[in-house]
Formats: C-alpha cells, sequence, structure tokens
C-alpha cells in the first residue's frame, strides 16, 4: 500500500463536501424569501375604499325612497273577487227527506218493501232506475211517476253515501210529489237485472211470503208482470196492456193517469 493510498478519501470527502454546499447553494437561490418591503408593497398596491368611494356608489346606485315609490305607476294585481267562485249548494235537510220518506213508505206500501204483508188494494206500478242513468232518461221517468202516481226504487246509495244519494234525488224530483224508496229486496224479489225495469203489480194480488223469515210479502209470479227496457212509462204500460191480457185493465188505469 503507498502512501498515496492513504490521502485517497480525503479527496473523496472534499469532493462529497463541495457537491453538498453547491447543492445548498442552488437550493437557497431558487427558494423565494419575502420581505418586509415586499409586503409593503403589496399593501400599497391594493386598492383602499373610503368613505368617499362608499358615498359615491350610494349616490349611484341608491335605494328608492318612499317618495320614488309613490311615483310608481300603480299595476292593477289580480282580483281575488273575480275569480269563479263554485257555487254554492243548499244544505240538504236529511230530516224533511226522512220525514218524506216515512210519509211516502206509508201511502205507497209498493211490495218487496218490507212495509206490511196485505196488497190486496190498487194496482201498484213500480220503477226500478238507477241514480246513475243518462239525466234527460231520470227526469222523464220522474216526472212520469209523478203523473201516474207510481212509486221509484232504486238498489242502494249513490256512492255509499246517504249525503249524496239525499242531494241526487232532491235534485231529480225537483219538488214534484213522487213516491222514492231505497228497496234492494224488490231488486232480488222481482229479479231486476237490468233498469230501467216496470213492475205492475195486479189489483187483488195477495201477499205470499218471500222466504226472508218473513220480513216482507211478494206477490205470487201470476199477479204481477215486469218489462225492462230504455223506454218511458207510458211505452211501457201500453206495452203491458196489449201484451198481457190479464193486466190491461190496471194498466189503463195508470195510462189514463198520465194522460192526465
Amino acid at each position: 500500500m503507498s502512501a498515496s493510498d492513504f490521502h485517497q478519501p480525503s479527496r473523496w470527502g472534499f469532493g462529497l463536501g463541495l457537491s453538498m454546499l453547491l447543492a445548498l447553494s442552488a437550493q437557497a437561490q431558487t427558494t423565494p424569501v419575502i420581505t418586509e418591503a415586499d409586503m409593503a408593497r403589496a399593501r400599497r398596491a391594493q386598492p383602499t375604499i373610503t368613505d368617499q368611494d362608499i358615498e359615491r356608489a350610494r349616490k349611484a346606485h341608491g335605494v328608492p325612497s318612499a317618495a320614488d315609490l309613490e311615483r310608481v305607476p300603480n299595476t292593477a294585481g289580480p282580483r281575488i273577487d273575480a275569480l269563479p267562485q263554485p257555487q254554492a249548494k243548499a244544505p240538504v235537510d236529511l230530516e224533511a227527506l226522512s220525514k218524506a220518506y216515512a210519509l211516502q213508505m206509508k201511502t205507497a206500501q209498493p211490495p218487496g218493501t218490507g212495509v206490511g204483508k196485505d196488497m190486496s188494494g190498487s194496482p201498484i206500478l213500480m220503477v226500478f232506475i238507477s241514480l246513475s242513468m243518462p239525466e234527460a232518461t231520470l227526469k222523464r221517468l220522474v216526472s212520469q211517476a209523478a203523473r201516474a202516481k207510481a212509486s221509484l226504487l232504486i238498489r242502494g246509495l249513490l256512492n255509499g253515501s246517504l249525503r249524496d244519494t239525499v242531494a241526487r234525488t232532491q235534485a231529480l224530483l225537483a219538488g214534484q210529489s213522487v213516491a222514492f224508496q231505497i228497496d234492494p229486496q224488490a231488486f232480488e224479489r222481482y229479479a231486476i237485472t237490468q233498469v230501467p225495469s216496470f213492475v205492475l203489480v195486479r189489483e187483488g194480488a195477495d201477499g205470499t211470503p218471500c222466504g226472508d223469515g218473513g220480513r216482507g210479502s211478494c206477490a205470487p209470479p201470476n199477479d204481477y208482470v215486469r218489462l225492462a227496457g230504455d223506454v218511458s212509462l207510458d211505452y211501457a204500460l201500453g206495452h203491458i196492456q196489449h201484451r198481457t191480457p190479464r193486466f190491461s185493465k190496471d194498466a189503463g188505469a195508470f195510462i189514463q193517469r198520465l194522460k192526465g
């Protein structure tokens, strides 16, 4: 080993130290240093908003005063009172309807209503209808039933509501005197499957048990005639009078009432 070999690490150490010094010097040159002078220059470069600036902005974009608002034309807004209003309906008098219904039950007493078992009086004419039938058909039948002293029958409540049924019935009757009843049993006893249907019970018909525990009376098949179809009451009676001789007399009596 020569003497130069012992001095070789010294050269390596010097070279390494010089490289680190150069690297640190380069890093120090690339990293910016913000001084107080730099910060002062930045503050001076920013705009300063003074009270005068605020006053000028207020004058240029001022809030309108009360006097300014009064000078603005008053445009008419929407008139709520001019909008269409729902038609006011008179309250339904359920008590009056109940009393009228009770009176009709006493005077009309059509078979199948459960009012009584004695059907030996005058002939009975029943018109089975539905409140969902066309308005023109219902009004015609109501008017004819009032003149002929016939009874109008429906199966049940309109929309399942007593109030809807009462309101609809009052609108249809319009003050006319006509017997009107809700009688689902009568629909069953006379096998009513279509509306309108017309049932004429002859004079002198005898009531027979209906097989419902004695809750009502029914007419024997030979004591009544049934006609179904979208026809007027006078047409139905005329058809019965000409096609069913044993009911001719009773049908004729109702036809005379219709003629007045």
